[in-house]
């Protein structure tokens, strides 16, 4: 440690720093307490296990100290849940295993055999309404929620279905998420009001390193406490009074990194996230040393990181284990980086009183046998290898018994020592174990493949046998379609990069990725000339008596029956895909393919604007960034925006449904056109653009929540 970093410490810890690394002690640069993160290092080479212990006991008593600290959250009855939070994954609402749009009815019981099947289960469940497709129009956290299927009743009765099956439910609230409409109320009342009313029982947050006390007063101000989690940590360490858990993304290193907040209070958990990684072992294994949680994220934003057979076997058993020596786990006497006797095998004790649970991992592609721990021996001690579900037979010298057992390859290992016979409940549990332990990790797979999609057929219409009204003939050619996504993440770094599972998968394309190009032989078609318009699709409902079923948020700028006076020529908005079909199937039309839309506002040549090359502010109408939504101008006020055919209003004035893909999990449209709203603030909303080269991907879970105050569409007729 530099002399200039010693010197900002506090009194407290100086002395302790002077006190254990006077001249002459072993390492101190590298006993890096003092680091700050989210991790603390394990003992320093040359140090004993006792001394670091000791200082990391002493360090850990001079911040209780000065931060004043109280245990009252993790003694509150109603939380007690968050100390056994082991496994949580984070789902998208628009995963086709949570809710069936054909029956308008959540499938919570299905998502969760799902899960059961193929890693055990789960403890809780962070559900995202909001992100990515927040922005499209200027509908707010708030009003995302609301829009949910059954708005705060159905909400509150699809979390009673997860609470029949034992998982409690978590949202997200979003402190970045400022530009779109204003809620009546500040954020954290906002949140303990309408978390209430659904009957929510924690918050994720996003983006936030710490969540403070003002939020958990709000809670308990109406009397619905929340558990809080926020995302990277907690930035304040005093704020671990408030925040009875925490997610975010560690550093991988050779010996398993400790967890700073679970050091300061072993009742506090934290949820080990890796959501790009294909292979989980490093973050499983940090998590189950620390006696950790786990988030099991393979929806991410639409993109599926399915869980290999290794990975999610493996979860399977380190949560068997971790509940049920979950009353070990939070052990105030918890010793981190306990002596073992095999080199890269690591372990955590969990003591209690009559006896301790030893959590272990094989940081090395060797596996180890033989002799691995050696404890104190006390006569009647029994003796169990948990991970293997039976009686150990420890070789006993003295005070001292030493422990043998096998450890697989980057393998796991349990030991719990206790006094007596053990409960009818630990019973269970060896059984259940040696069950799992039959067939090693190593035999099962570890081969990631990406979730292949296809595209929603568009039936061809009737032959036009004239030129339709108001629609412009587009020739056949062949077109060189050249697209990418626009996805804000994926994979890792932002943006999203080209990588297998980013995305939409093309016809002809072996698996989903962002870019695309190639050449595609395109018929000669009709398409309108402008969206179609409020006075259009009233037209429709007047002939047709069309109304959707799920009719949530159906026109909802329209009042009794009519658009407002003056919005006869603007683009129809709120209308879903579903609608959109109706529409053009009454119309004896359909909706455009992406490629044929691109086509009709690109011409053959590759120019970036439907008029050329060059942006030109006077061909779209003027973007709106505020939290309003004024309506779209007519489909006619910008005549400078004309495609090569003479296709009008393509871009910046409304986003333009156009194809859907689906996979076992997602439904998604391609959008195209960009819209005239740009929430300010943030770079989290759904991005916006007006350039040819770009789609959007907007997920689709429901009419109701999917239709949008900025998407309209188009159609085409074959010719």
């Amino acid at each position: 440690m530099k002399l200039s970093t010693l010197y900002q410490l506090s009194p407290i810890l100086l002395a302790l720093f002077m006190a254990i690394f006077a001249p002459g002690s072993v390492h101190a640069n590298a006993f890096d307490i003092e680091k700050g993160g989210e991790t603390i290092e394990g003992p320093p080479p040359g140090m004993d296990h006792a001394t670091w212990l000791r200082a990391l006991q002493q360090w850990r008593d001079a911040q209780k100290a000065q931060i004043k600290y109280d245990s009252n959250l993790y003694d509150r009855p109603e939380l007690k849940w968050t100390q056994s939070n082991f496994v949580q994954p984070q789902m998208m609402v628009e995963d086709r295993y949570f809710y069936d749009p054909t029956i308008q009815k959540y499938t919570v019981d299905r998502y969760l055999d799902d899960l059961e099947e193929r890693y055990g289960g789960i403890d809780s469940v962070l559900i995202w309404p909001v992100y990515p497709n927040v922005g499209i129009d200027n509908r707010s956290q708030h009003d995302l929620l609301r829009d949910m299927p059954g708005g705060y009743a159905g909400v509150k009765a699809m979390i009673d279905d997860f609470h029949h099956r034992g998982v409690h439910v978590l949202f997200p609230m979003m402190p970045w998420e400022a530009g779109t409409r204003t809620e009546d109320l500040p954020l954290k009342d906002a949140v303990a009001r309408n978390f209430k009313e659904a009957g929510i029982d924690g918050v994720n947050g996003d983006t936030m390193n710490t969540i403070g006390p003002e939020f958990l007063d709000a809670a308990d101000a109406v009397g619905h406490p929340l558990a809080f989690e926020p995302e990277n940590g907690i930035k304040n360490l005093a704020n671990i009074q408030y925040d009875a858990m925490n997610w975010g993304y560690w550093p991988r290193t050779a010996s398993p990194p400790i967890d700073r907040y679970k050091w300061i209070e072993p009742r506090h958990l934290t949820n080990i996230c890796e959501r790009w990684a294909k292979n989980h072992t490093d973050g499983l294994q940090v998590a189950f040393f620390n006696g950790d949680g786990f988030e099991s994220w393979e929806n991410v934003w639409g993109i599926w990181n399915g869980m290999t057979e290794r990975d999610a076997e493996t979860i399977r058993r380190v949560a068997t284990v971790e509940r049920g020596l979950a009353g070990y786990l939070v052990s105030p006497d918890w010793e981190p980086m306990a002596p073992m006797l095999q080199s890269n095998v690591y372990a955590s004790r969990f003591p209690l009183k009559d006896g301790a649970a030893w959590l272990i991992v094989n940081r090395a592609g060797k596996g180890v046998t033989g002799p691995q721990m050696s404890v104190l021996f006390t006569p009647g001690t029994k003796f169990y290898d948990v991970w293997h579900g039976q009686e150990l037979s420890p070789q006993v010298s003295g005070p001292s018994a030493t422990l043998s057992f096998p450890i697989e390859p980057y393998g796991f290992g349990a030991v719990v020592t206790m006094s007596g016979e053990p409960s009818a409940e630990f019973q269970k549990l060896l059984a259940r174990m040696a069950d799992l332990a039959k067939k090693r990790l190593t035999d099962f797979s570890h081969d990631w493949t990406p979730l292949l999609q296809h595209l929603v057929e568009i039936p061809s219409t009737a032959p036009a046998s004239s030129p339709p009204e108001k629609m412009v003939p587009i020739p056949a050619a062949t077109f060189h379609f050249k697209v990418h996504g626009v996805e804000i993440e994926g994979w890792g770094p932002i943006p999203a990069g080209n990588k297998p599972g980013v995305d939409v998968q093309y016809p002809g394309e072996s698996v989903p990725m962002l870019v695309h190009e190639y050449d595609v032989p395109i018929k000669a078609f009709y398409i309108d000339k402008y969206p179609v318009t409020n006075e259009q699709f009233k037209a429709f409902l007047a002939a047709s008596h069309y109304h959707p079923t799920d009719d949530h948020n159906f026109l909802k700028d329209w009042t009794n029956g009519s658009f407002p006076e003056g919005w006869a020529r603007k683009p129809v908005t709120w209308v879903s895909i579903e609608d959109a079909r109706a529409y053009a199937s009454w119309a004896g039309k359909r909706l455009p393919h992406e490629w044929e839309w691109q086509y009709a506002a690109q011409g053959n040549d590759g120019r970036l604007y439907p008029w050329g090359t060059a942006p030109d502010p006077a061909a779209i109408p003027q973007p709106e960034k505020g939290h309003d939504l004024r309506g779209p101008t007519d489909v006619d006020a910008f005549p400078k925006g004309a495609s090569p055919f003479g296709v009008m209003d393509l871009v910046g004035n409304v986003w333009q449904w156009t194809d859907e893909f689906q996979d076992e999990h997602t439904r998604a449209a391609i959008v195209r056109g960009g819209s005239h709203y740009r929430p300010s603030g943030s770079m989290w909303y759904f991005p916006q653009n007006t350039t040819l080269d770009q789609h959007g991907k907007y997920l689709l879970m429901c009419p109701g929540k999917d239709r949008a105050g900025t998407l309209g569409f188009r159609c085409v007729k074959d010719r």
